[in-house]
């Protein structure tokens, strides 16, 4: 109940800000246990993407978003779930938390690099989705955010309104071939075959080595906090239209494309 208000209360704001354009959202089964894998540019993209789906999807997201009553309810409304980072039990607990919600036929979300990309570039994936993805037997859906960087990059608390955000789909891949394999070999084949369709649809660089996690002063010094509607509004130029609302639907070469 609290996700989809929080998601209609979030897509008043977005239709009214933004132009997201979504393009191969009708290869996203309409049931059943999947996996999107998402590049991962900005803190918003785990806003737009949830707006374009007609499902429900989960993410896991970092415990410090919950640790404060005034936003624990923002990220549990947009159907996150707490995990401390780290590794040992919390990565279990990560993985564990995937297959209930796979196993329970729901939406999964997941960004392979582990972070955000601190220069627009792709970041060899994290082997996290293949064992979800060889474990659940689920079918993965790279996702290629586009223009979240450039609404609200690192460092910035209120987000730059009047950007197009596009949101790409891919058609569903299958890992069945493999079988019961979660040897590293099979890991890294699955990992890497999904970061090469994500940067096929995203047009990204690719780096070949892990990202890193951007330093607190590598980033402007701005206070740690989630931007509320109040700072979305206070960003708007009282003399600009907004975007056209959501709803439209287009086309594309190739590609049924969904304007949101």
């Amino acid at each position: 109940m609290t996700y989809w208000l929080v998601k209609r209360i979030l897509g008043s704001v977005l239709r009214y800000f933004y132009r997201v354009r979504a393009e191969g959202l009708e290869n996203v089964p309409k049931t059943g246990p999947v996996i999107l894998a998402s590049n991962h540019l900005s803190f918003s993209d785990s806003i737009f993407l949830p707006m374009v789906l007609p499902r429900r999807i989960t993410f896991v997201a970092k415990a410090e978003y919950f640790e404060d009553p005034k936003t624990a309810w923002f990220f549990r409304g947009l159907g996150q779930i707490p995990i401390k980072r780290g590794g040992g039990s919390d990565a279990r607990r990560a993985l564990d938390s995937a297959r209930d919600v796979l196993v329970g036929g729901g939406l999964f979300g997941i960004y392979p690099e582990g972070t955000r990309s601190p220069d627009g570039r792709l970041y060899k994936g994290h082997t996290g989705v293949a064992r979800i993805a060889l474990g659940t037997k689920a079918p993965v859906l790279a996702v290629a955010m586009i223009g979240t960087r450039e609404a609200q990059p690192i460092g910035q608390v209120k987000p730059s309104p009047f950007r197009r955000i596009t949101i790409r789909f891919s058609r569903p891949l299958e890992f069945t071939h493999l079988g019961d394999r979660t040897d590293p070999l099979a890991l890294r084949q699955v990992t890497d075959e999904i970061m090469f369709e994500l940067r096929a649809l995203s047009g990204q660089t690719y780096v070949d080595r892990y990202c890193k996690r951007v330093s607190e002063d590598a980033a402007p010094p701005v206070t740690a906090r989630v931007a509320t509607v109040d700072d979305v509004l206070a960003a708007i130029p009282p003399t600009l239209d907004p975007a056209p609302a959501f709803g439209g639907v287009a086309s594309a070469p190739g590609r049924a494309v969904a304007t949101a």
